[in-house]
């Protein structure tokens, strides 16, 4: 019973043990998740739906309601010899009224716009594209941020892992002199050196454990949680599977192009001519029937109905400056693309040597550390036989801590640049 119940909580500690760990990956993912610009991407979804359906209700007819009011010095009229034969037949011809009145209904409807509407839809379709395509540069630009506090955390703690190894070994040494002082072998001086020394690295170690509570409070607020008490996972030195970009401004130049391009295609549209119905119907005074209202002043009810098409020609006054404009436009993308392309390249290569450059030197790290701790340990017997004193032995600790501390600084920053390269790639 007491196995099961022992297993039990091996299970559980080791449970909390893997909830309380993070990776970068899963740091990154946070921090896109929290960043405020992420809303956008809803509020660009319900930009582009409005705008379709503002387009699209274009293709609905067009209806206005209108009442009209008008009076005139002259009206149309009989002729004078037609007036009098019509008089003498006994038919009273009053003419059309100066006083005009009438209310009445106008709509048309579209049957062909020249492809104007499946242009504005393209171009409000790639604008989208390019929105996002800008958010998401911006959202990548916070993964390398993430990234350096991620990495000044784990320095920072090998700091602190290193410095108290070191503490143990001048405490242990401490306790040496304190032993040889009581037997008269160690000065006063020596045992005052190493105390002074302990109480120098515990100040380092303190200092470098706020720095990392508070690099962890700015981390905590990029990914929006608590990360004072977790543990943070040395990511993977993995090289990536290719050196081809993926970076999403190349995203955003291919957008941008769509965009230009659907500029055009709206411009060429405009140039085509309109086809549409079109009715009027309106009760009033006078109707269509001209002799009738000249006969009578009743209102009557009155349609009008037909197709009708339509060409300005106002679109062809500026279409080669819109259209160079355009061009100029495009080849400045691609301008841009290029530099970003040459520049990213270059970056590329810097971190390749960087890389190269670390692996060389980590090659020595540990003969180094090996090399400083035979040193070390051979002080710590001179200094029980009396050869040397307390400052030598310091010296030895201190370039041992040195060592040990540096190759840790080169394993982290090996895997950092390594992560930096792919960040050039999006990898």
């Amino acid at each position: 019973m007491k196995k099961v119940f022992l297993t039990l909580i091996i299970l559980f500690l080791s449970i909390l043990h893997v909830k309380s760990e993070l990776t970068l990956e899963h740091c990154q993912e946070l921090a896109r998740e929290n960043y405020p610009a992420l809303k956008k991407y809803g509020l660009l979804e319900k930009s582009l739906d409005i705008d379709l359906s503002d387009i699209n209700k274009s293709w609905l007819p067009s209806i206005s309601f209108y009442g009209q009011g008008t009076i005139q010095n002259v009206t149309p009229s009989f002729p004078q010899v037609l007036e009098n034969i019509l008089t003498q037949m006994g038919q009273e011809i009053k003419g059309l009224g100066n006083l005009q009145y009438k209310i009445g209904v106008d709509v048309s409807q579209p049957i062909w716009d020249g492809g104007v509407s499946k242009a504005k839809r393209e171009l409000i379709r790639s604008q989208d594209e390019m929105q996002k395509a800008s958010l998401e540069v911006e959202l990548y630009a916070l993964r390398q941020k993430v990234e350096n506090i991620y990495f000044a955390i784990l320095l920072t703690r090998e700091q602190i892992n290193q410095s108290r190894l070191t503490l143990e070994l001048l405490n242990a040494n401490l306790s040496l002199l304190e032993s040889m002082y009581k037997n008269g072998t160690a000065m006063k001086s020596d045992l005052d050196m190493v105390k002074a020394q302990a109480l120098t690295l515990k100040q380092t170690i303190t200092q470098a454990e706020s720095s990392e509570i508070s690099y962890k409070k700015l981390l905590g607020i990029y990914i929006g949680e608590d990360v004072t008490n977790e543990m943070l996972v040395t990511p993977n030195a993995t090289m990536p599977n290719s050196l081809n970009s993926n970076r999403p401004e190349l995203q955003l130049f291919d957008s941008r192009l769509l965009t230009s391009e659907s500029s055009r295609n709206l411009i060429n549209a405009s140039l085509m001519p309109k086809i549409g119905l079109f009715a009027q119907a309106y009760y009033g005074y006078p109707g269509f029937d001209y002799f009738k209202s000249m006969m009578s002043r009743d209102l009557s009810f009155n349609i009008l109905a037909g197709v009708k098409a339509s060409w300005s020609i106002d679109a062809f006054y500026n279409k080669k400056n819109r259209l160079n404009k355009i061009e100029l436009d495009l080849n400045n993308i691609e301008i841009e693309r290029e530099i970003f392309l040459f520049n990213s390249n270059l970056q590329t290569e810097k971190d390749l040597e960087a890389i190269k450059g670390l692996k060389k030197v980590m090659e020595d790290d540990s003969q180094i550390i090996e090399l400083r701790q035979n040193v070390r340990k051979a002080a710590e017997s001179q200094l029980r036989n009396g050869i040397i004193d307390a400052t030598a032995l310091l010296s030895k600790i201190t370039d041992e801590n040195i060592a040990r501390l540096t190759a840790k600084l080169h394993e982290i920053q090996y895997i950092q640049q390594i992560h930096n390269l792919k960040n050039t790639l999006n990898q």
